[in-house]
């Protein structure tokens, strides 16, 4: 999938930004990656709030090898049901956008803390 796919993809949820990574594509909304694709599936994001919802859905994880050794990323597999379903898209979409905001909340505060400090 190109990047002007993905853009088509998500346009009737929201406009997204899309940047070649790694062979497949960092999907955006702002400066907030909530999604990857890879190999023509999109991932994503995913956290411990809602991980159990992409499993109970039959999705699975991103996993990439470096030598033998598989990493898995807290990315998951679109489920099925949002290929056909607008509303499915949206939902799943909005899961993944809460996860990548907190998952990126703790660098802000830090940022911010350590700016409030300077003369």
């Amino acid at each position: 999938m190109d990047a002007e796919g993905i853009r088509e993809f998500f346009a009737s949820v929201m406009p997204v930004r899309v940047r070649r990574m790694f062979g497949g594509h960092g999907i955006y909304d702002g400066e907030t990656m909530f999604a990857l694709e890879q190999g023509g599936e999109i991932y994503l994001k995913a956290d411990a709030e809602s991980e159990s919802r992409f499993m109970a859905a039959g999705s699975s994880p991103f996993v990439y090898s470096r030598g033998a050794k598989p990493f898995q990323m807290s990315y998951w597999r679109l489920p099925e049901a949002a290929f056909d379903d607008e509303d499915a898209l949206r939902e799943w979409t909005g899961l993944a956008l809460a996860a990548a905001r907190r998952a990126s909340a703790p660098l802000r505060r830090r940022g911010s803390r350590s700016r409030e400090h300077l003369p």
